[in-house]
């Protein structure tokens, strides 16, 4: 009491909570662009494949995009310095892109012919009810028909 150092009632047990940071995050998008799973990533930080999906969802949804959007940043910065090769690959890249945006837009347009109604779930279940009473009255009507004979 005077002069003992006091001690805290209760110290940590157990595993101590996970610090996400920048290094962490750029980590996991860097990782999920080039294709590795989830639970390889986890083992490579030394965390729980929940814990990861817990702290970093929004780098395993969009890692690719962000990282994409960094080396457009180097390769816009390096093209403003002048170099060629990087002027030439930015030049691919958006050639690219556009590319791609013009074969999303021409497949997102449907096409009359392709176009056909799905029915809904509750069309399929009345559907699939009424088949079930035929299939009945059709084993009834057999029934029937074996026990006259007798």
């Amino acid at each position: 009491m005077f002069g003992n150092p006091s001690l805290p009632i209760r110290d940590r047990r157990g595993r101590p909570s996970f610090k996400k940071d920048k290094e962490n995050q750029d980590f996991v998008a860097v990782r999920i662009a080039a294709g590795w799973s989830q639970k390889r990533i986890a083992e490579n930080m030394g965390i729980d494949e929940k814990t990861l999906r817990k702290y970093f969802s929004r780098e395993l949804e969009l890692g690719a995009v962000f990282i994409e959007g960094v080396v457009l940043d180097v390769l816009l910065r390096r093209t403003r310095e002048g170099h060629a090769p990087s002027v030439r690959q930015l030049r691919e890249v958006s050639l690219e892109g556009r590319r791609r945006v013009a074969e999303r837009d021409m497949g997102s347009q449907p096409q009359e012919t392709e176009r056909q109604e799905r029915p809904g779930k509750k069309v399929i279940d009345k559907q699939r009810a009424m088949d079930a009473d035929a299939e009945l009255m059709a084993e009834l009507e057999r029934e029937a028909s074996s026990n006259a004979r007798h």
